[in-house]
């Protein structure tokens, strides 16, 4: 059973992983909750990923600051809400009926202000 639950954190934090690099290039797809999601998973699943993860230079301080603080830098936080604009617009602009947009915006509307509420790291 232990090893099953292994290799679940083990493919939930690839596959999490996989999508944090897909949300690089892709509006409307977040990162940083992928790679964070990626972090948590391969700390119970993959330590030679959770340790690459912690060290990588992009991810890792994001990484790093979130498991102590649950903090957010202000440029992420700038990022994540400049590509959730983004998303709205581009719903907006290609949805047949804009009133099926509504949902998308107001999770993202939750999102932002939560995210806003994280502490900052020092």
């Amino acid at each position: 059973m232990a090893t099953l639950t292994r290799l679940a954190w083990w493919l939930l934090a690839y596959a999490s992983l996989a999508l944090g690099f897909i949300g690089i290039f892709l509006p409307g797809l977040p990162t940083v909750p992928f790679i964070l999601l990626a972090a948590f998973a391969a700390a119970r699943g993959s330590r030679p990923l959770h340790v690459w993860l912690r060290r990588d230079r992009r991810f890792g301080p994001m990484i790093r600051d979130w498991q102590r603080n649950g903090a957010v830098s202000r440029r992420a936080k700038r990022t994540a809400v400049a590509m959730m604009a983004l998303s709205v617009l581009v719903m907006l602009v290609f949805m047949p009926d804009r009133r099926m947009a509504i949902p998308g915006i107001v999770v993202m509307g939750g999102v932002a202000i939560w995210l806003w509420r994280r502490p900052e790291p020092r």
